[in-house]
């Protein structure tokens, strides 16, 4: 920590100090408050004249007016480099159960460790070789890490071309050791170890060119993939009331999506939940390797419980991560959940800026701030020629529901998909709980589009003919529009929800998902003859039942095309060929 700019402190209101200062400081600029026993960090975010507003990352009891803050002229910032997957971080990057060794049940305010272990020793291989020309983010060597080779990177701050003078030979490094000597345009040398740090606010561009998201993101998510597809390096949003299941379909998904790298950032959830997390997700076999899936996850954990302020930096740094993983050429998805109380952190120290407040008294940059975080993601071609990307889905919490809150609307406007849970639908205990008819995507799915747009239609207009059997009773509906009804609860029932609890069923590949849809259009477009009402239910009631147990059967068992036969027989049998 630097003695050489320190300020005093001449304001406390929360986690927010105001401190005045004679030497220049910089927006997010990180400084320490002295309690006298513990030196708080603490981040610049506002400067008028000779007065900083400071949010501190920690509880400010025991901080008063007078006391002192001490500048480092560093941007909040974090380390980047081999170590950090299967990591559980705080807001931070504190190692929290290295933290956790050192202080016990109760973490010491005050105490900070570093984001990478300094001991461990790494398989270094070198690529580059000396007299070689390079530019920021070009790879230098290799270490191992879990199933991928971690590439050893030129600074991204270097941008200028460099000269490689010397590269360390194959061996055990730890990541502080030299592995290579640079020279820059001016002839200054420079040496690089695995380490680098960058600021979370700044994202990292040391790329060639920026691409548009086309290709599908693979959820295995059947209502997803085929209905509200995600493209890989693309942004969405799961809005839903509590306890709708936005937890248990990041899970499922972080765990059975077409991606390298799995990043969770959970700012500001219940605590409960973040312990279901940590205990879950160690135990989970990755489908890919048959180990823990933890091997290829990262976790960022802000509870509802630690201050406000930490929330924010929380969600930067995971994001700041998740490019750095993307610089290697590596597909990343991260989740945050809940970016709700990220914003309910916003709008806590807006209040106490004293900021005019906007809709809700939430700040009134809050759409600036939520689409700068969702523009980080993206696909990018790297300057080798190979393509990395980040892909985004962020949980939003509304109170009771309502979708036509700040943050949810904020949020709509800067994604590209839009899956909606229903508290109707969870009650009805119907997973995944998207609501078919509310949510929409505008990226381009595994299923051709006429077709899903057709099962959309089938039902909308099944949902249209249950609304009206609520008033005027089944007596007072056709027998056509009782089929169509009927039509529509199939699709809900055997393709929109999934038994997460089958192995089978829980994870629907892209070619299993294209070839079973194109089934359920056939059967959906069958005209079929019935003359009373009990038949037509008594019938989609064994089709259902059917289907669902031909969804349990692998594709490559004999039993399939078995069950298959058994179901076209079954619909033959009903069909009008008038």
């Amino acid at each position: 920590m630097t003695e050489t700019n320190v300020g005093t402190i001449v304001g406390v209101s929360g986690n927010l100090v105001k401190v005045k200062f004679d030497h220049p400081v910089m927006q997010n600029e990180v400084g320490y408050a002295s309690t006298g026993d513990a030196d708080l960090k603490a981040e610049v975010i506002r400067v008028r004249g000779n007065i900083a507003d400071l949010q501190v990352f920690e509880d400010t009891t025991d901080l008063r007016v007078g006391g002192q803050v001490s500048f480092t002229g560093e941007l909040l910032s974090v380390e980047l480099g081999p170590g950090l997957l299967g990591s559980i971080y705080d807001g931070l990057q504190n190692p929290l159960p290295d933290l956790a060794a050192e202080c016990g049940y109760f973490l010491q305010r005050g105490k900070y460790l570093p984001g990478l272990n300094r001991s461990r020793e790494w398989t270094f291989k070198p690529v580059a070789k000396a007299g070689e020309t390079i530019t920021s983010g070009g790879t230098l060597g290799t270490v191992p890490e879990g199933i991928f080779d971690h590439r050893i990177m030129v600074p991204f701050r270097w941008t200028e071309p460099h000269t490689v003078v010397s590269i360390a030979a194959a061996g055990s490094y730890t990541v502080d050791q030299v592995v290579a000597t640079l020279k820059d345009p001016r002839g200054q040398e420079k040496q690089v170890t695995m380490v680098q740090t960058w600021p979370v606010k700044m994202p990292i561009k040391a790329y060639a060119e920026r691409l548009r998201p086309a290709d599908p993101l693979v959820t295995q998510v059947r209502i997803i993939d085929t209905f509200f597809p995600v493209a890989r390096g693309g942004t969405y949003c799961i809005p839903g009331p509590f306890g709708a299941g936005k937890t248990v379909l990041q899970q499922i998904t972080s765990r059975n999506a077409d991606v390298d790298i799995v990043i969770v950032a959970a700012c500001g959830e219940r605590a409960g939940e973040v312990v279901e997390t940590l205990r879950e997700f160690p135990e989970l076999t990755d489908p890919r390797t048959g180990k823990s899936l933890m091997e290829r996850t990262l976790i960022i954990c802000n509870t509802s419980s630690m201050p406000v302020a930490a929330r924010e930096a929380s969600v930067y740094t995971a994001v700041t991560m998740a490019e750095y993983y993307r610089q290697m050429g590596l597909h990343v998805l991260l989740l945050a959940d809940s970016t709700s109380r990220w914003a309910q952190a916003l709008r806590e120290v807006s209040g106490r800026l004293e900021e005019i407040p906007g809709e809700e008294a939430f700040p009134a940059y809050l759409e600036s701030v939520i689409a700068s975080f969702y523009e980080r993601g993206g696909v990018v071609k790297l300057k080798d020629g190979s393509t990395g990307s980040v892909t985004i889905g962020g949980t939003v919490s509304p109170a009771g529901g309502n979708f036509e809150e700040p943050v949810t609307q904020s949020t709509l406007k800067v994604v590209g998909a839009f899956h909606g849970l229903s508290r109707e639908r969870s009650d009805a205990r119907r997973y995944p709980a998207i609501h078919p008819l509310e949510s929409w995507s505008k990226y381009e799915g595994v299923a051709d589009t006429e077709g899903v747009a057709y099962a959309r239609n089938i039902l909308r207009d099944g949902n249209e003919v249950s609304q009206m059997m609520k008033v005027v009773g089944e007596e007072g509906t056709s027998i056509d529009d009782f089929l169509m009804y009927l039509k529509g609860e199939y699709v809900d029932a055997v393709y929109l929800q999934q038994d997460a609890f089958d192995p089978v069923d829980a994870a629907a590949p892209a070619d299993r998902q294209k070839y079973f849809f194109a089934r359920i259009q056939k059967i959906l477009k069958t005209r079929m003859n019935f003359s009373e009402k009990d038949a037509a239910r008594s019938f989609f009631q064994r089709l259902t039942q059917m289907t669902k147990d031909w969804n349990r059967i692998p594709m490559d068992a004999p039993e399939f095309k078995a069950k298959e036969s058994e179901i076209e027989q079954a619909v033959t049998e009903v069909t009008d060929y008038a």
